[in-house]
């Protein structure tokens, strides 16, 4: 632990190494820090509050540093054929190994549910058409129809492991892509876990994470609603959500950040890599010369084909 003294105008903390003694600087963001001059952890200890809660679980790292720098290359190597060509020859340059600040969400839905169900079937239908030899002939053919019916239900349902990042350098988009995270592994939170690596403090409102989560668990719903539809198809699905006994707790994820500098006149790409499982995430800079040359190369292929079409009209 470390003692701290506050800084109201720069948000920044002075701490003590509890190790060698120095006096250290530290983002008021920030849970954890190395000293810099002996490598000994230093862990702030702050009293709780409605927007900074302390942290209920905690998911630890599995992956390290070599294999997540692995990942992130080949990620990059291998992005997809429109990427920029200096971002697939970038290097990635890590910026830390950090446990993100998040909320886990739960709670149960009740949801009241209206639809149009198609069945389909099958009926033999006798029709005219001429042969080969020009003459009238009857045949018969079968053909698939569709008998739609209303449905109206109740549908209720446990909505659990609903994760939303409560830090603002972490959109939820970006930990939506490294997701998901092995729930089962979570851990009650303790101090000595996170000693050693850098733990941020939530810098968005739990309130705002709650309103988020709750509008991700009602969209969940009406994912699982167009699953459980009966009948071949269905259209016209509306559904109202009602969620209650709503559970939120602070936890911490491990994510190693990496920064790629592709241009000099464009800001770096942030990737980042799920610290248990290894799955990379991050958005790809699209080269417009790229895009422009296959769309021109698939005018030209239509041309062709429009040109032999005609030609062979003639």
């Amino acid at each position: 632990m470390a003692s701290d003294i506050a800084d109201p105008v720069t948000d920044q903390l002075e701490i003590s190494c509890q190790s060698c003694g120095a006096k250290l600087v530290l983002d008021a963001n920030l849970r954890s820090t190395l000293c810099p001059y002996c490598a000994s952890p230093s862990i702030v200890t702050r009293p709780p509050s409605p927007n900074r809660p302390s942290p209920a679980f905690l998911v630890g790292f599995v992956v390290d540093h070599e294999h997540a720098t692995d990942a992130v290359k080949r990620w990059v190597a291998g992005s997809h054929l429109f990427a920029r060509s200096d971002f697939k020859a970038a290097v990635p340059e890590l910026t830390r190994g950090v446990y993100l600040p998040a909320y886990l969400y739960g709670a149960v839905a009740n949801t009241s549910y209206s639809a149009s169900i198609g069945e389909n079937y099958t009926e033999t239908e006798t029709y005219t058409t001429t042969d080969s030899k020009g003459k009238l002939v009857t045949r018969t053919r079968t053909v698939t129809k569709t008998e739609w019916r209303s449905l109206y239900g109740d549908h209720c349902c446990y909505v659990m492991d609903v994760v939303v990042s409560a830090s603002r350098g972490v959109t939820n988009a970006a930990l939506e892509a490294v997701e998901p995270f092995d729930l089962r592994a979570l851990r009650r939170y303790a101090d000595s876990f996170i000693a050693g690596w850098l733990a941020e403090e939530p810098s968005r409102s739990k309130q705002d994470c709650f309103q988020l989560a709750h509008d991700e668990s009602v969209a969940k719903v009406g994912r699982m609603l167009e699953q459980f539809m009966p009948g071949d198809s269905h259209s016209n699905l509306q559904f109202q959500t009602n969620l209650s006994h709503e559970v939120i707790d602070l936890v911490l994820l491990p994510i190693w950040t990496y920064a790629v500098r592709y241009a000099p006149d464009r800001p770096p790409i942030q990737i980042l890599v799920n610290g248990q499982t290894g799955r990379v995430g991050g958005k790809v800079p699209i080269s417009a010369t790229k895009v422009t040359l296959a769309v021109v190369a698939v005018l030209l292929i239509i041309g062709v084909i429009l040109v032999l079409v005609m030609a062979a009209q003639r």
